[in-house]
């Protein structure tokens, strides 16, 4: 199974009041994490956003396991656990440098035109990177 990796130093701005990582950040950081998946199956998110698709998110969830607090590093470790060709839903685990478990969480996506929030078919407008999705898909069902 493909699984993308991001380390994040938490930096202060990102902690609450009590000194842990502010509940949101944690989204902000999945984000990362499916940019470096991405980026890792040889794609780039803003070279779709130039043909006019995005992706937005459909579903978002969150279970939190562990703080993480200041100066400490996260990593975020991100594969595709569904894609049909229209939608695909991400997964992801939070660890502290310790490789405690802090996060999991998933978000589902769906790509449509920009301009008028349709959903496109990734295998017809992006066929190399349906491919790809679907390599990522196998190899997980594999594991």
């Amino acid at each position: 199974m493909l699984v993308s990796t991001r380390e994040i130093e938490v930096r202060y701005a990102e902690t609450d009041q009590m000194g842990v990582v502010y509940h949101a950040n944690y989204l902000v950081w999945m984000e990362l994490g499916r940019t470096q998946i991405l980026k890792d199956l040889g794609f780039n998110y803003a070279e779709m956003e130039k043909d006019g698709v995005i992706s937005p998110v459909l579903d978002v969830q969150v279970s939190y396991k562990k703080p993480l607090l200041y100066g400490q590093k996260a990593i975020v470790k991100t594969w595709i656990d569904e894609y049909d060709g229209l939608r695909v839903k991400y997964g992801y685990e939070i660890f502290n440098e310790e490789e405690e478990l802090a996060v999991t969480g998933m978000t589902k996506h769906v790509c449509v035109k920009k301009d008028t929030f349709r959903p496109i078919s990734v295998r017809k407008k992006f066929p190399d990177w349906h491919e790809a999705y679907e390599k990522a898909k196998r190899q997980t069902a594999d594991v």
